[in-house]
C-alpha cells in the first residue's frame, strides 16, 4: 500500500507518520508539509506545498497512492470562523477534491477532534466547522473514508507536541501514562496510526471513530 500523510510536523501526524514507516505493509510514504521533516528513510519522499490551498498544482506528485492519512488541522483559539475555516475545511477540501479526481477508489482517513459536530448547527464554532469538514470527506464517494475523532492522545515513540503549554502538560503527566492508557477513552499516537493503516486494507463499519473506538480496533489486531 502507497499512502499519503499530511501534517506529519505534528503530533498525531508524526505518529502515524512513524507506523507507516514501520509498518511491511505500507510501501511508500509521501509526507506533504510546509517544511522538511529532516527525516531519511527508504520509503519515505516529501513534497513541500506553502500554500496547501493550491495542492491542485502539485497533481504528478500525488498520483498513485492508496490512502491518504490527513492529520494536518490547528487549535480555533484565537481565530474567527473565517480564518480557521480556511484552514481546515478550505484546505481539506482541497485535498480531497485533488486526490478524488486523480483516484476516486482511494481510502481518506480524517483527524477531526472529540466533540466535533457532525449537524454543523451547534453553539461551538470550531465543531461545527469541523463537522462540515467531516461530512464534505464522508460523503464525497470515496471507495471508504473515516473521521478520527481523539480526545486526549499519549505521544509515544519520541513523538512531541509543537505547542509548548502540551508538551509541559505532557511531561508533567508522563508518570501516569501507564495508568491513563487504561482508559477506554484515551488512545495514544501509535494506535491512531496502526487504526489508519489497518482500516485501510480492512474495512470498518465505523465512520466515525471516537477515542475508545480507535483502542478497540488497535487491540482487534493484536
Amino acid at each position: 500500500m502507497r499512502v499519503i500523510v499530511t501534517g506529519s510536523t505534528g503530533m498525531v501526524g508524526k505518529g502515524v507518520l512513524i507506523e507507516c514507516l514501520e509498518d511491511s505493509r505500507v510501501e511508500k510514504v509521501l509526507a506533504i508539509n510546509r517544511s522538511s521533516l529532516g527525516i531519511q528513510h527508504p520509503k519515505l519522499e516529501e513534497l513541500i506545498v506553502k500554500e496547501f490551498i493550491d495542492i491542485k498544482n502539485y497533481t504528478e506528485n500525488l498520483k498513485g497512492y492508496d490512502a491518504c492519512f490527513h492529520s494536518m488541522g490547528v487549535s480555533s483559539l484565537g481565530l474567527n470562523k473565517m480564518d480557521y475555516t480556511k484552514v481546515t475545511y478550505d484546505i481539506t477540501k482541497a485535498l480531497a477534491d485533488t486526490l478524488y479526481d486523480l483516484n476516486s477508489k482511494m481510502i481518506f482517513s480524517y483527524v477531526s477532534g472529540q466533540g466535533t459536530d457532525s449537524s454543523e448547527k451547534g453553539r461551538l464554532m470550531w465543531a461545527r466547522v469541523k463537522g462540515k469538514t467531516e461530512n464534505y470527506i464522508l460523503n464525497k464517494g470515496f471507495k471508504d473514508a473515516y473521521a478520527f475523532r481523539p480526545g486526549a492522545i499519549i505521544p509515544e515513540k519520541g513523538v512531541k507536541s509543537r505547542t509548548a503549554w502540551v508538551n509541559i502538560f505532557l511531561v508533567v503527566f508522563k508518570p501516569l501514562f501507564p495508568i491513563m492508557k487504561m482508559s477506554k477513552n484515551i488512545t495514544t499516537s501509535s494506535r491512531i496510526g496502526q487504526v489508519m493503516i489497518n482500516i485501510a486494507l480492512e474495512p470498518s463499519t465505523l465512520k466515525h471513530l471516537e477515542g475508545k473506538d480507535i483502542n478497540q480496533l488497535a487491540t482487534k489486531a493484536c
